[in-house]
């Protein structure tokens, strides 16, 4: 697994703010990338589980000083590369496939 600090997708103007982690006003959640490899299940069908990145933005706030983590749902991601003229993107797409569960 690989964990992943990057800038909020949704409001990429204002850059990596890491301080707000850390500091008040505290930054409104974290997001978890978490990437698998591939694993075979059973050697003889050769039945694979495909190699898999996992994403969750999990809110927190503060209490009394200690900081919560709440539960959220969690996403399987896909990319797609699309080549363009002159250029190639990358398109990410999200579905919801439970709720992680914070204790």
């Amino acid at each position: 697994a690989r964990w992943t600090l990057s800038e909020d997708p949704d409001d990429r103007k204002d850059g990596l703010w890491v301080w707000g982690l850390f500091k008040e006003p505290l930054y409104p959640y974290l997001l978890l990338t978490v990437e698998t490899e591939a694993l075979v299940l059973e050697t003889e069908s050769e039945v694979v589980l495909p190699s898999s990145t996992f994403f969750a933005k999990i809110p927190h706030r503060r209490n009394d000083g200690a900081v919560e983590l709440e539960n959220t749902e969690i996403f399987l991601r896909s990319f797609e590369k699309l080549q363009l003229v002159g250029a190639v993107a990358e398109y990410t797409e999200d579905m919801a496939i439970g709720q992680l569960q914070i204790t």
